[in-house]
């Protein structure tokens, strides 16, 4: 249903190379890019992931309640997509751990711009 999520962002070439190692890290290189906007993703796979300084021009903000959710393999990857951003400057929003019922395993970081996603696996 969903075919690519939209980040802002305050600075596109940090942002950037943030998400060129998460994405690195998960298989997945850049698809599309512009002066503004770099975008993640493949043409047969899943939701693609960008990142843009605001079209309006007005100055990037943080969604309260937003959340970007990654895919992983596995729980190894969780934790290695994890640490990844947190060693790329990225801050600590939750450690990987499981997360309520039937084995949803999940680890919680923010971007460089504040930006919240996780990383996860399900069973």
């Amino acid at each position: 249903m969903i075919g690519y999520v939209t980040l802002g962002t305050k600075d596109l070439k940090k942002s950037a190379a943030f998400y060129d190692k998460i994405a690195a890290e998960m298989g997945i290189g850049r698809f599309m890019e512009t002066d503004t906007f770099v975008a993640w993703g493949s043409a047969d796979g899943g939701a693609g992931l960008g990142v843009t300084q605001p079209f309006d021009g007005k100055p990037m903000t943080v969604g309260n309640g937003v959340m970007v959710a990654l895919a992983a393999r596995d729980r190894a990857q969780v934790d290695r997509i994890y640490k990844l951003a947190l060693s790329l400057g990225g801050t600590d929003e939750g450690p990987p751990g499981p997360r309520g019922n039937g084995g949803f395993y999940a680890a919680y970081f923010r971007d460089l711009d504040g930006n919240k996603l996780n990383a996860f696996v399900m069973g």
